[in-house]
């Protein structure tokens, strides 16, 4: 029984197994001509065919490309290096002299009324005024006014003077009256020697001298006691009047003042006593040591105002007029308006540049020649607390007031030659191009609108 079933299972299994086969094959190809298809409709949509769509997924609208010609104003800038500081140090007029026995700190700010240095222990105090101080200021005397002229009266007719008209060998006092002489002359000589008269004239020939009056003092003028005493008055001291006359109440202000400076109160200023600047000056470096004899270059200075010098090359410097405004980017990137403020007259060489003395063509190896340019910073505070480092300095370079304009990028190449435009229905126009600035181009031509609708190239 058993080997019957397993006979019939054999003969079953034997039956089938040419069907299965076919049904297994059937499903292998039907499998693999889905793929196949499945494959080429991929391939067929990654190379673009077939499909019934305008466009193809992923590509660019040129619809969207499309900018249109407007008007504007296009502004050229240009950028140069610049060196943000307190400017050049200019040297001190000190007059005093003696040895320096203290300087400021470099850096340090001095006001009006501030000790600039001590010389011989004495201080050299700053004041405000353009007028140099150029002479010693204190009450005058009258021989500082009198004025020169002939000889006061009464000096004729003096013993021995030259209208005395003393005859040789006359006795003392003859010809004493100026007008006898004749008369002495044609006498004897007793009748000569014998008058009263004459004897009179012995006495009166001979006066003493009258005592010498007290000398006066009188104020001293000039546009040098109004500067002084303007910064006097500014100081805080009173009782005088602020004109070109140094009196005795200006005197006693100065008095009051040297008290305060623990100097001798001489109420007299001395030439090396106070130095004259234009306002607040800060302190550059010193010219000499402690101990050191005081001259002229004892101290530099500079402004109190950070501002930036530009060495502008003299054959673009075009840009450079007083008064220019210009933007001042600080190295950390912050924008600050700045103007120029002066112009140099006078062109430098580069360093180690060609024999050509420097001139303006930069015709030598050190490249051209070049100008400074000041500019001043009004905000100080939005400088920061920045003293010194490079900076750019932007200024405007040509500027051109409602053009028509388009992206640079819609400009096209023309095969005649020259740019041109693509409009919007596919037709290429030729145009002129001006100044190019801030990724815009002016643009010009008889075909060239307002409003034309143009395309950029994909």
């Amino acid at each position: 029984m058993t080997g019957t079933e397993t006979y019939e299972t054999e003969e079953t299994e034997a039956a089938r197994t040419p069907d299965t086969v076919r049904r297994r094959r059937t499903r292998t190809l039907l499998v693999t001509a889905g793929f196949t298809v499945v494959t080429a409709v991929a391939i067929g949509g990654a190379l673009g065919l077939g499909g019934g769509g305008d466009e193809t997924p992923g590509a660019p609208d040129r619809a969207g490309s499309t900018v249109r010609v407007t008007r504007a104003t296009l502004v050229e800038r240009t950028k140069v290096e610049g060196e943000l500081g307190y400017g050049a140090e200019i040297p001190l007029p000190v007059k005093a002299t003696g040895t320096v026995t203290w300087l400021p700190e470099p850096g340090a700010r001095i006001e009006r009324g501030d000790e600039l240095l001590r010389v011989d222990d004495r201080p050299v105090v700053l004041l405000h005024g353009t007028l140099p101080m150029y002479r010693e200021l204190g009450l005058g005397t009258a021989e500082d006014v009198r004025p020169s002229g002939p000889p006061t009266p009464g000096g004729a007719g003096r013993p021995g003077g030259p209208d005395s008209g003393t005859a040789k060998g006359d006795a003392p006092g003859a010809g004493a009256t100026a007008g006898t002489g004749a008369t002495a002359g044609t006498g004897t000589g007793a009748t000569a020697g014998t008058g009263t008269t004459g004897g009179a004239g012995a006495t009166g020939g001979s006066p003493a001298e009258a005592p010498a009056a007290p000398t006066a003092s009188v104020p001293i003028r000039g546009m040098d006691v109004l500067q002084f005493e303007s910064n006097l008055s500014a100081l805080g001291y009173r009782g005088f009047t602020v004109d070109e006359r140094y009196t005795s109440g200006t005197a006693q202000a100065v008095r009051r003042w040297q008290k305060s400076l623990g100097l001798p109160q001489t109420g007299r200023v001395g030439v090396g006593d106070v130095v004259y600047s234009s306002g607040t000056v800060r302190i550059g470096h010193a010219g000499v040591r402690l101990g050191a004899a005081a001259g002229e270059n004892a101290l530099t200075y500079t402004g109190t105002s950070r501002k930036v010098v530009v060495d502008a090359s003299a054959l673009e410097a075009a840009w450079a007029v007083r008064d220019t405004e210009v933007t001042v980017h600080l190295p950390d990137g912050r924008p600050v308006r700045g103007k120029v403020a002066s112009v140099g007259q006078r062109a430098t060489a580069p360093e180690g540049g060609g024999g050509d003395g420097g001139s303006a063509s930069g015709s030598g190896s050190g490249g051209a020649a070049t100008v400074p340019v000041t500019v001043t910073i009004a905000d100080q505070r939005a400088i920061g607390r920045l003293e010194s480092g490079p900076v750019t300095v932007e200024y405007v370079g040509r500027e051109r007031k409602d053009v028509l304009t388009v992206p640079v990028a819609a400009l096209v190449a023309l095969a005649e030659g020259g740019h041109g435009l693509e409009t919007a229905d596919g037709l290429f126009v030729a145009v002129k191009t001006g100044l190019f600035a801030d990724g815009r181009v002016e643009v010009g031509g008889a075909a060239v609108r307002e409003g034309l609708k143009v395309r950029i190239p994909q």
